[in-house]
């Protein structure tokens, strides 16, 4: 009897003080109460959550993801759109009758707007963009780290879902009402940029939460490893679309995509479960019915009238603390590597189609359509990456190794990328050695540090640490956009790679002491000699 008091101790932490909020405990008392044929009362799939996957696991996965998805997709479109804004911005932006090499085509309004223009220069309207990307992303990591704080004690699905649609709708004006009013000022796009790092801030440690209830340890590298490519979807997603669109002008793909993220926003209320029947997934192991009926006969009609003796009572989980969760082993190693990697990754992700435009000449729509082979090649490392740690049994050694061959990697891509079918092959390579680490470390890596040892199994720090590690990685990103725009401007973009590759080593250089004593421990396990 001993095992059951200290199995439904755990259960009735988990889900019994949780039925007030959704009803579960009290359905777990009716099914536990009642008879069932051969002796054993047996759970149902849906509140078991690890024991099993099913129909609502997948659920949750194909939701969650595509959120993502479509945050990625609205941040995308600015990118792919930046060529436009630099010469709707500049009357003319780089198009110069005098130069032969670009088709330059003048639009009446476009004579009257070169009086009426927001930048002097193309090379002024580029900084403003590298700005706004920086203050994108200071608000988005500051976000992060009031997010995460938020998502452990507020309901995880209602966060998800007023950040998507504050995202939409600051997207729409960014996008559409400045367009289509002439409301053109610098302290309008920057303020609504500001707000929408700040909603989309609330996404991340919402959903990476949310997965973590319901998807246990048992192959958590290839799970993980394939759902962190919904950024890298949403990448590919948001330049096809543009791609697409943006004959209609830019104004129609911030359209399309608000609207989208908006409905997201919408589906995620009324269909996403926080928890396997927002209980947090897991469930004792079948209870003998004729151990109920005992139960029964000694004045316990049901498992929650038990008496436990004090030193089993029931401590409800409290959230982690904000400076507590700094000193989970592992949030300041990875935090500061992924501040590094996700500079790089941004930069990537912000000027990719920019760089194919103005440096090789290449034309917006072939521009577009080639840096989403970045993310194709960020899908396929995340997860090929994912499968390696699940079978090693360890996640720095792979980290980091795919980050010291992205070094070199990114090299070759600047030299030799000039060419289309070289530079599709190379952005598929950078995308695989580069992408799918900051897949593994976003998701995985965050969340085995989430569940460490050191919190006892306590999930109320799983969005503080998701917040955290993503948190300071943007605020990384941040200070990279303003640099690599500053970086092309005075010397041009063959230094800002070599300012991306000295980022990449550096964030292995952050890791190095982990990589090194996870290597010697898969040495003494699998070698004798």
């Amino acid at each position: 009897m001993t095992s059951w008091n200290v199995e439904h101790k755990t259960l009735l932490n988990d889900v019994g003080h949780s039925s007030d909020e959704s009803g579960c405990g009290e359905q777990y008392q009716a099914r536990l109460s009642a008879d069932s044929k051969g002796g054993k009362h047996k759970a149902p799939s849906a509140i078991r959550g690890d024991s099993q996957w099913t129909l609502h696991h997948a659920v949750v996965f194909v939701l969650t993801f595509v959120s993502f998805m479509l945050v990625h997709a609205a941040r995308k479109a600015f990118s792919n759109v930046k060529s436009t804004l630099q010469r709707e911005w500049t009357a003319f932006g780089n198009c110069r009758p005098e130069n032969s090499s670009m088709f330059c085509h003048v639009e009446p309004g476009e004579l009257w707007r070169k009086d009426h223009v927001l930048f002097e220069s193309s090379a002024d309207a580029e900084l403003f963009m590298g700005s706004l990307d920086t203050i994108f992303m200071i608000f988005y990591g500051a976000g992060l780290f009031l997010s995460g704080f938020l998502g452990d004690r507020l309901p995880l699905v209602w966060v998800l879902s007023v950040g998507m649609c504050t995202s939409a709708v600051a997207t729409f004006l960014f996008g559409c009402v400045t367009e289509w009013s002439g409301y053109e000022q610098r302290w309008f796009y920057a303020s609504l940029w500001a707000i929408n790092g700040l909603a989309q801030s609330a996404c991340w440690p919402s959903i990476v939460a949310i997965m973590a209830n319901w998807f246990g340890k048992k192959g958590r590298g290839f799970v993980f490893g394939l759902w962190s490519a919904n950024a890298s979807s949403g990448n590919v997603l948001g330049a096809l679309l543009v791609s697409a669109v943006l004959d209609f002008g830019y104004d129609t793909a911030f359209l399309v995509l608000s609207a989208v993220l908006l409905a997201g926003s919408i589906v995620n209320l009324f269909c996403l479960s926080e928890k396997p029947c927002e209980s947090r997934g897991r469930f004792p192991a079948p209870v003998e019915v004729s151990e109920l009926r005992n139960i029964e006969r000694n004045g316990y009609s049901s498992p929650s009238n038990r008496p436990m003796p004090a030193s089993q009572s029931i401590d409800i989980e409290q959230p982690v603390g904000f400076i507590e969760a700094w000193r989970i082993p592992g949030v300041l190693v990875y935090s500061l590597a992924y501040a590094c990697l996700k500079l790089v990754t941004y930069s990537l992700f912000f000027w990719l189609p920019f760089y194919l435009t103005d440096s090789l000449h290449w034309s917006r729509l072939l521009s577009s359509k080639l840096s989403t082979l970045f993310d194709v090649g960020a899908i396929v490392g995340g997860t090929v990456g994912g499968i390696v740690s699940d079978w090693l049994g360890y996640r720095s050694p792979v980290f980091s190794g795919m980050l010291l061959v992205a070094v070199p990697v990114l090299f070759i891509y600047r030299q030799f990328g000039t060419t289309v079918v070289a530079n599709s092959i190379l952005m598929f390579a950078i995308g695989f050695w580069i992408g799918g680490p900051a897949n593994l470390l976003s998701a995985a890596i965050t969340i085995d540090i989430g569940e460490n040892e050191k919190l006892k199994g306590n999930t109320k720090a799983l969005a503080t640490v998701a917040g955290i590690i993503d948190g300071t990685g943007s605020v990384g990103a941040a200070i990279g956009q303003y640099l690599v725009s500053l970086i092309e401007t005075q010397s041009g973009w063959q230094n800002v790679i070599y300012f991306l590759m000295s980022m990449l080593f550096m964030a292995t250089m952050c890791t190095s002491r982990l990589f090194l004593k996870e290597c010697l421990e898969l040495r003494r396990k699998h070698c004798r000699w």
